[in-house]
């Protein structure tokens, strides 16, 4: 079933239980862009939440949950036919969209760059036909429903300037992991911390995500001060995790809770969520003067 996420006062409530007839009754923390995601997928509204709901306590005690009922039987093809799509996010001086196939050449330019990915966890590519597979994953994911990969362009011309993967959405665990590729032209003009955040906006806001996760490696601390401008926060170093073309290197590790997370985007395009998980990727964008 699509992930709620439910108070441990809740879990415990003996009141909280599931009635013989087509309903489950039960208290739950669902936030707004959650809600509108789940009524969407399931083709009707949801009651809007009653806070009435009280746990025995004193008044200054009580906690107050958000009570509603959703349909048990969630019919199989919408389960099936659920995906999270990659939305079209907007920012001040950028336009964050999904990969067409128009974006092949540009992407292989960026991505057979030395220097570009001179910090990233791969070799750069040589076969031009790895941006086409690369762009056909992009779409898969949304199927697969692990996260979302979107280009960046920059508005006022459709420049192509790279690329941000939100990725190993894990609805159990309420976590995924961030990264970045920006072309060399775009280092230092903070489009690597806009774009960044405009992708963690939209999924604060579209999932019950708590944690992202992101790496940089330790030679790379320009990526390392983006991360930091986010709310990231260092929590360790990965020693001779990454072994590129025979060069080993250390990993900075980054963490964003929910709690550390201050939005800041003009418009963002909502989704859907779901799950998966994995390795996070190293960032590759060198902004090394990065301004936002």
């Amino acid at each position: 079933m699509w992930p709620v996420v439910v108070s441990q006062v809740a879990q415990d409530d003996p009141d909280v239980h599931v009635d013989e007839g087509d309903f489950l009754h039960h208290a739950a923390v669902v936030e707004g862009g959650v809600r509108e995601m789940l009524a969407h997928h399931l083709d009707q509204p949801l009651a809007p939440p009653v806070v009435l709901v009280h746990d025995g306590s004193t008044d200054s005690q009580q906690t107050a949950r958000h009570e509603t009922r959703l349909p048990l039987r969630v019919d199989l093809d919408h389960r099936a036919a659920m995906t999270l799509p990659c939305p079209t996010l907007r920012t001040d001086r950028l336009r964050l969209r999904p990969f067409e196939d128009d974006d092949a050449g540009e992407l292989y330019a960026l991505m057979s760059d030395a220097h570009v990915l001179r910090y990233w966890d791969s070799p750069p590519w040589t076969e031009p036909a790895r941006a086409q597979t690369f762009i056909d994953r992009c779409r898969a994911m949304a199927d697969d429903e692990s996260g979302v990969r979107p280009a960046v362009e920059r508005a006022d011309d459709g420049a192509f300037l790279g690329w941000v993967t939100f990725t190993d959405w894990d609805p159990e665990l309420r976590s995924a992991e961030l990264g970045y590729v920006l072309t060399e032209a775009a280092w230092g003009r903070g489009y690597a911390t806009e774009a960044a955040r405009a992708v963690l906006t939209w999924a604060y806001d579209a999932l019950p995500l708590n944690r992202v996760q992101s790496q940089a490696d330790t030679r790379n601390p320009a990526s390392a001060r983006v991360l930091e401008k986010l709310g990231f926060v260092h929590e360790g170093t990965l020693r001779q995790d990454c072994v590129v073309d025979g060069v080993v290197s250390d990993s900075w590790v980054y963490g964003l809770l929910r709690s550390d997370w201050t939005p800041v985007c003009d418009a963002i395009t909502p989704a859907t969520p779901s799950r998966g998980r994995g390795r996070v990727a190293r960032q590759a964008s060198s902004v090394s003067t990065s301004t936002s």
